[in-house]
């Protein structure tokens, strides 16, 4: 097994931690006080995407960040299907003895959320998915971008090309190409990560291995309520792609936030943290953390 070494000046290393779970290799952060709150990450991205979110909800939240395996500094997890994902992180959840009442997915984290409470790994009373992947995207074009990872996945040689080629200039025209705006500091993160090889072949692996037609169609199942947040300039995850889940989960609600992209939580956390502040004192879980024993304690 490959150590994947942690950059001392990465987003929140003072909190890292690894744990063996479900058959990987973790890289999980937690820190801050409150209720428990899991912060799951979007494909080809890590802990460091919810960074700003977390610096404004650490004194309000236990929260619980983790690379999704072959991510980031996340070991790799063979065959990463969606449930076999969303169980691996249950296993997680498991070791660390935390049942987190409330959980935020960006993207594909949103997917796992929802397949984690679907299989009963989780027991959240509210989902909040931000620009959540959770449709395929039907007729010629479904699956294209599974089958594209395929082909480049079966290449050995692909992950380092790609890595090679991932200079700040380019990173930031795809993420432009998500309708997102980042500062240096992101650009530099996401350009650090796809330099990479090991991070752009795990995400690719996960990529090759996701099918969302099942998930679409057991949400109808889904107990917590699924609050979904898209930016209306989100070009990965627009929001008319949005109605569709919204619709089939049982009890949900959709939000459009004006003027913001896919990554709309890094680039406004402030409005993100009052979304969920709100989902928090509407669920009652805030009277329900003042009657457990303490939580963590702050880390600087």
């Amino acid at each position: 097994m490959i150590m994947r070494m942690i950059p001392a000046d990465w987003p929140h290393q003072g909190a890292s931690e690894r744990v063996f779970a479900g058959g990987v290799d973790w890289h999980v952060q937690r820190f801050g006080t409150g209720p428990a709150l899991l912060l799951i990450h979007g494909t080809a991205a890590s802990t460091h995407s919810f960074r700003k979110l977390a610096d404004t909800l650490s004194g309000e939240f236990e929260l619980i960040l983790v690379d999704l395996p072959g991510h980031g500094f996340s070991g790799d997890l063979e065959a990463p299907t969606l449930p076999r994902v969303a169980e691996a992180l249950g296993a997680l959840l498991r070791t660390l003895n935390i049942s987190p009442g409330l959980v935020v997915g960006h993207s594909a984290g949103a997917a796992i959320a929802v397949r984690m409470a679907l299989d009963g790994f989780i027991q959240p009373r509210e989902i909040i998915g931000l620009g959540a992947a959770l449709k395929p995207y039907g007729g010629a074009a479904d699956g294209l971008a599974t089958r594209l990872a395929k082909l480049i996945f079966i290449n050995p040689i692909a992950p380092r090309l790609f890595a090679s080629a991932a200079s700040v200039v380019r990173v930031e025209r795809l993420i432009a190409k998500t309708g997102s705006r980042l500062g240096d500091a992101g650009i530099g993160y996401y350009a650090q990560l796809l330099r990479r090889p090991e991070h752009v072949e795990g995400a690719l692996r996960m990529m090759a291995h996701w099918n969302l037609r099942p998930l679409l169609r057991d949400m109808a199942q889904l107990e917590p309520k699924l609050t979904l947040v898209v930016g209306d300039k989100d070009r990965a995850t627009p929001p008319r792609e949005q109605k569709a889940p919204a619709r089939i989960a049982p009890r949900s609600e959709l939000i459009t936030l004006a003027g913001l992209g896919h990554l709309a939580h890094e680039e406004a956390p402030g409005s993100i943290a009052q979304i969920i502040r709100k989902a928090t004192g509407q669920s009652g879980l805030i009277d329900a953390a003042n009657d457990t024993a303490p939580r963590l304690a702050a880390v600087p």
